[in-house]
């Protein structure tokens, strides 16, 4: 809260979630661990293959977020609020372990 009272600018609370990056030999490999990691919760899974044929497949959770606690300067949101965002980002790490 000290920081906050202190900021000048604008303030954004974010949490990013868990993203594991594994590289692939084969597409069926990338495949496979794509349909664990979907099938595991992980909905924002994907492939990528890169221009020379690297395959990688990124396993990632939804748990992000983002909220925005002043502009300009000026808190938009009470303590009160705040404390309870942190109990969600809280909770959202715990998920991603």
């Amino acid at each position: 809260m000290t920081a906050l009272e202190k900021a000048t600018g604008d303030v954004v609370l974010k949490f990013e979630p868990f993203v594991l990056h594994v590289l692939c030999q084969e597409l069926q490999d990338a495949q496979l661990l794509h349909s664990v990691a979907i099938d595991s919760g992980f909905r924002n899974s994907g492939i990528t293959v890169g221009r020379g044929g690297k395959i990688m497949m990124a396993v990632r959770s939804t748990h992000c977020l983002e909220v925005p606690l002043s502009h300009k300067g000026k808190l938009l949101v009470s303590e009160e609020y705040i404390e309870f965002l942190i109990h969600v980002a809280n909770r959202k790490m715990e998920e991603n372990l």
